[in-house]
């Protein structure tokens, strides 16, 4: 009933030997029409991104399906609880039955080079950003419906060219759904997940306009209880710039948000991780310094 949604995975892993990486699994679907319609009349558009960072690498694939006609979509009820897939990839509910079918997860992606299948459990509630999952993402009102489950413990295997790697870490699963594009004025965003060492978390995004852009976010305490901030209350300042896929890139930030005492640095553990996709885009994990300690991912389109 929504123009578009995504269910969006960021994940922050470590090898064996203690080496950082990084893993998204996103699906978006977008419709150029109101309604379904059967087959190739479905006038739904699905699109996949997959990506695995590595401290030297950044590995991306892409997929674009047709609704309608069974190469994407997603499925709730019946034998499995929830399913979201395009072609080989998918996102499986592995739930007890009786249970939030996002609580517990099977995900899998394969590209040119990489590949993967992993295990999420989650060890903490859904939580739901803005005001009680709607979330305002500009002065003139624009919107989306939104949750998160930031709360995911990771188990699995990376697929890379050197071999496979067992991983574990943690994981963030982001779902948004609205039929509003942003402002006109605004030119792309800056977004934030940050998990703490303390348990704590944020959410936090800043959409670029042509003065100070609209900045609003969520602090979420160790128990999964949610916080909205206030527009403007957290502040995100670039502190490095890269060169990125013949663009300036900012891979290093400091974010601020005085109500709780925060003031960290962000550092992108691969300047590169440039997602050269149907819309490009900069996604990546970062490590967090400062007041706080621990880590998380980010988002930057527009540059």
């Amino acid at each position: 009933e929504y123009r578009i949604e995504w269910w969006y995975l960021t994940a922050n892993l470590d090898g064996p030997d203690g080496t950082p990486y990084g893993l998204q699994w996103t699906l978006f679907r977008t419709a150029m029409a109101p309604g379904e319609g059967a087959g190739w009349e479905s006038p739904q558009l699905w699109m996949g991104h997959a990506a695995v960072t590595t401290p030297e690498a950044h590995f991306v694939a892409e997929r674009l399906a047709r609704g309608g006609v069974g190469q994407a979509g997603v499925t709730v009820g019946g034998e499995t609880p929830f399913r979201a897939w395009i072609d080989d990839w998918q996102m499986l509910s592995t739930a007890p039955e009786g249970a939030d079918a996002l609580s517990a997860l099977t995900l899998t992606a394969q590209g040119a080079e990489f590949g993967y299948e992993v295990q999420l459990q989650a060890e903490g509630p859904i939580v739901l950003q803005g005001d009680r999952g709607y979330s305002v993402k500009s002065e003139g009102g624009q919107a989306s419906h939104y949750y998160s489950q930031p709360f995911y413990r990771l188990t699995g295997q990376l697929d890379l060219p050197g071999g496979p790697v067992e991983v574990t870490g943690q994981a963030w699963l982001d779902r948004e759904w609205s039929s509003q594009p942003l402002a006109e004025d605004q030119t792309g965003w800056d977004w934030f997940s940050l998990s703490f060492d303390t348990g704590e978390k944020l959410m936090g995004f800043v959409l670029r306009d042509a003065g100070d852009g609209f900045t609003s976010g969520t602090w979420i305490a160790a128990d999964g209880t949610p916080s909205p901030l206030a527009p403007g209350a957290l502040t995100a300042a670039p502190l490095a710039w890269a060169k990125v896929a013949g663009r300036e890139v900012p891979v290093d930030w400091r974010l601020t948000l005085p109500e709780r005492g925060l003031d960290v640095t962000l550092a992108a553990l691969n300047p590169d991780a440039w997602m050269a996709t149907s819309i490009p885009y900069w996604e990546g994990p970062v490590r967090v310094s400062g007041s706080h300690a621990g880590r998380g991912y980010l988002e930057m389109t527009g540059y």
